[in-house]
């Protein structure tokens, strides 16, 4: 190592990265070439053909040509996703203050008052604390 110059390990790094990088879009590059359903078949067969074939020109002409609608099936994408998993916590979460949280509890103590699990004070005490 003493004969390769610290400048010159900055260069070949510097390379290093870039082609990382390239990568990177290559794999996105070709994630959205399959995620895209505005494509047929044909349409994808050449997209990737030519990513194939000329790697960074290919991937160079479908970021340029494509680059917009790509960005906007990414923001889609994190929506959805985003709506799905909020979906998930309200189903998981269960009755939500505001929404017949409050009478849904008055009315399982209710229930169990009826039943006599609870005695009419400790009733009263739950509703107090259920209305406050």
């Amino acid at each position: 190592m003493d004969d390769y110059p610290l400048l010159n390990l900055f260069w070949t790094m510097l390379w290093f990265f870039l082609w990382i990088m390239w990568l990177f879009l290559l794999f996105k590059v070709i994630g959205d070439i399959f995620r895209d359903h505005s494509l047929n078949g044909w349409a994808k067969a050449g997209w990737l053909i030519l990513c194939i074939v000329l790697p960074y020109l290919g991937v160079l002409i479908y970021v340029i040509a494509r680059g917009k609608s790509m960005g906007e099936r990414d923001v889609k994408r994190a929506k959805e996703s985003e709506a799905a998993f909020q979906d998930y916590i309200r189903k998981t979460a269960g009755p939500q203050e505001g929404s017949g949280g409050a009478a849904h509890e008055l009315a399982r103590l209710a229930e169990l008052k009826d039943k006599g699990a609870i005695t009419p004070e400790e009733f009263e005490k739950a509703k107090a604390k259920v209305l406050a």
